[in-house]
């Protein structure tokens, strides 16, 4: 009894001390737990982290396999930097639809940060990334995207396109710079309001810069960078990258310069003429959000809309006609439904429903083709448990797409060509839910229904007119399917032959 007097009569200074020591162990027993909870994976080393086992040439694919090891839901330190890896189809969904709020910000890595100061939509957050996607998308509706006006510009670029494929006489040609310069009208008409000549210097550069620019950001030194921002002095790759995006936004401010010269509020020609009269229409009615009507918003959505909507699109095209050269018996099952279906007549996207097979293909193309295998990072916007897992605010996350087209429990060949995938037992075409080319939830691809359509017109189109075969004295099987390093997985260096059916 003694000793509990003397525990009361203790002065209250060294009361508080020992309150705080108490509360601080049972806090750090706590978090303790808390950490015991976190996402496993390898064991990091101090300032590396787990660097020594990352292939930085083939991210996606080391990634893939230590989920394997790890499971779906893994910590991967890149450098000092973790970072969660969500892999396989169920649980990438559960976190994009499910949990769509607490993984839906964009990771803004030093390289994203240097590249678009936080404007623009693909790496951008907060009010001003909702009201810059809202206008958007809204806008791209409103010239078309996904309906017949926007049908009607594609079927008529692939008019030219078709005449630069026919102009090769069968000799081997790199399809790619076509496709790509294809792909960028379309893009072009809808933000700029008209269509470039194949040869216009300029329109050359645009598309030079907006593919190198997708094949930097994927190189190794660039993700050096994001781990170690110290080293940025030593990486020549970040001085190019950076001198691409100055001309490239150099270019976008000339062209806005001269659309504004002429700028009617009667007569929309495409986005920037949009933006420029919603911006003049927000200041003076003073709404809260013309303070995101900027120029700087401006020119990086351009810049984001053309890059995204352009590389992208075009290589699925690429690796659908190299795919084709390389399955001959596919391509010929394809060229048969298309002459039984079509004809000779224009093709419509209407004409997809009962094209089953052809639909099939191009699906396979861009499951196979896994265009952006790593997707864009994401970032918690709060604490939050996942799948048994405790993720903490503003943890790096990357929702591996590579890991969803390829799902052993999803495919039943997840790494062989098979149109059978997208076919059921009547040779009907089905879907799959496993399909996410385009990632989802609210960082779904703001150009999804524009690029289905455009990748739809342009190889059927394609397909109807040439036969896609490798150079003399090569063999289908000399033909390499292993991709190039980029952010977007593009198909390695190639020339294919294109002989004319008609």
């Amino acid at each position: 009894m003694a000793v509990v007097q003397e525990l009361f009569q203790i002065p209250s200074v060294v009361t508080l001390l020992v309150s705080v020591l108490v509360l601080l162990i049972l806090y750090l027993l706590i978090d303790t737990q808390i950490r015991g909870k976190e996402p496993p994976g390898p064991r990091p080393l101090p300032l590396l982290g787990n660097l020594l086992q990352l292939d930085l040439k083939r991210l996606h694919l080391c990634l893939f396999q230590l989920s394997q090891k790890y499971g779906p839901v893994s910590t991967i330190h890149f450098g000092p930097k973790k970072t969660v890896v969500l892999a396989g189809y169920k649980v990438v969904k559960e976190a994009l639809i499910n949990f769509a709020e607490e993984f839906g910000d964009r990771d803004i890595t030093p390289i994203f940060k240097d590249f678009s100061k936080e404007h623009g939509i693909v790496f951008a957050n907060g009010n001003s990334w909702k009201e810059m996607r809202r206008f958007a998308l809204s806008t791209l509706r409103d010239f078309g995207m996904g309906k017949r006006g926007i049908e009607d510009k594609i079927i008529e670029e692939i008019h030219y396109m078709t005449e630069v494929f026919a102009d090769f006489t069968g000799k081997p040609f790199d399809t790619s710079e076509a496709l790509n310069h294809s792909v960028s009208n379309i893009i072009s008409s809808i933000v700029y309001g008209n269509r470039f000549e194949y040869d216009d210097p300029e329109f050359q550069k645009m598309v030079y810069l907006a593919k190198q620019r997708n094949k930097l950001l994927g190189a190794p030194g660039i993700n050096l960078y994001n781990m170690f921002p110290s080293l940025r002095p030593w990486l020549k790759v970040w001085t190019t990258l950076m001198k691409n995006m100055e001309e490239n936004i150099e270019q976008q401010r000339e062209l806005t310069r001269k659309l504004q010269e002429t700028l009617n509020a009667e007569d929309k020609r495409g986005f920037i003429d949009a933006f420029l009269l919603r911006q003049q229409e927000v200041k003076k009615s003073g709404e809260p959000v013309s303070q995101y009507y900027h120029e700087k918003n401006l020119l990086y959505t351009v810049s984001n809309l053309y890059a995204a909507g352009t590389d992208t699109t075009a290589t699925t095209l690429c690796w659908g006609l190299l795919f084709m050269a390389k399955y001959p018996h596919i391509q010929d099952r394809v060229q048969e439904e298309l002459d039984r279906v079509i004809g000779g007549r224009q093709i419509r996207v209407e004409d997809r429903k009962n094209l089953p097979y052809t639909d099939a293909v191009i699906h396979e193309i861009q499951r196979m083709g896994n265009i952006v295998p790593l997707n864009i990072p994401h970032v918690t916007t709060c604490d939050v448990v996942f799948q048994g897992y405790h993720i903490r605010k503003g943890t790096a996350v990357i929702p591996l797409l590579t890991s969803v087209l390829r799902d052993e429990s999803e495919w039943e060949s997840p790494n062989t060509f098979n149109p059978g995938h997208f076919l059921d037992d009547q040779g009907r075409f089905k879907k799959r839910d496993a399909f996410m080319p385009f990632s989802a939830g609210r960082r779904v691809c703001l150009g999804e229904s524009l690029a289905r359509m455009e990748i739809f017109l342009f190889f059927t189109s394609l397909l109807l007119k040439f036969r896609f075969t490798p150079p003399p004295r090569l063999s289908e099987s000399d033909l390499d399917l292993t991709p190039a390093v980029g952010l977007v997985s593009n198909p390695p260096s190639h020339k294919l032959c294109a002989l004319s059916r008609v």
